[in-house]
């Protein structure tokens, strides 16, 4: 089911709920006296995923496919060569790198721009080929990338401006529900660090349903899953 099949379905099944809240008597009211039964009102949002880390990644990968974004799975002892194939293929021979990203990954064939001491300039990172990062957390059931600028990652400027974004994301950051991943979040939020969520390519769409990529991030996103 895509996507867009799942969210149609939840419509479907809110408009075959009551219009009107059940009531119940109030404590110690006068004749007739009723009160909203809150408990009741109150909808049961789903929290805490129940998928298994298999059936999880399974799901996210899946939905980074729907968004057009090429995603690629490997072991740990594969990730440098996952990341040169991607580089290679989209011909990104100059790359960002973020503070506190590994050396391991800052692979051979690709010339790397270190955004310290000093923050690279916006014309710098516009004429790069690209940037590579880690990421927080991810949400499979919405195939989301979230960046707290913490190790790896940067600050935001670096994952807006050029026109490739390569992520790794380690299976054990996969969850599976957006609550879930607010609660990994917290941390980041409480400190005050920016938090970005990606769900695909940057892209908009004029009144005539026109696409266009890249109006405010990168027109390309490639997904590196390590598990």
């Amino acid at each position: 089911m895509s996507a867009r099949d799942d969210i149609l379905r939840r419509i479907r099944a809110a408009e075959d709920r009551p219009a009107t809240p059940p009531v119940r008597a109030a404590a110690g009211g006068g004749e007739g006296a009723a009160e909203p039964d809150r408990a009741a009102t109150v909808p049961a949002y789903r929290v805490d995923g129940t998928l298994d880390a298999e059936s999880r990644l399974a799901l996210f990968v899946a939905r980074l496919e729907e968004y057009g974004v090429n995603a690629v799975r490997c072991s740990t002892a594969e990730l440098g060569g996952a990341i040169a194939a991607a580089l290679e293929a989209r011909g990104a021979g100059t790359m960002v790198a973020p503070p506190g990203l590994p050396a391991a990954w800052e692979v051979a064939g690709a010339t790397w721009l270190a955004d310290e001491p000093e923050p690279l300039s916006s014309e710098r990172l516009a004429a790069a080929g690209g940037v590579l990062t880690g990421c927080a957390v991810a949400i499979a059931e919405t195939g989301t990338l979230v960046l707290d600028a913490g190790e790896g990652q940067g600050r935001r400027a670096l994952t807006l401006v050029p026109d490739y974004h390569l992520c790794v994301v380690r299976a054990e950051q996969i969850v599976q529900t957006v609550p879930e991943a607010m609660r990994r979040l917290e941390p980041a939020a409480r400190a005050g660090r920016p938090i970005t969520l990606v769900s695909g390519p940057s892209a908009t769409s004029d009144i005539e349903l026109s696409r266009v990529p890249g109006v405010h991030g990168p027109r390309t996103l490639d997904v590196v899953v390590v598990a």
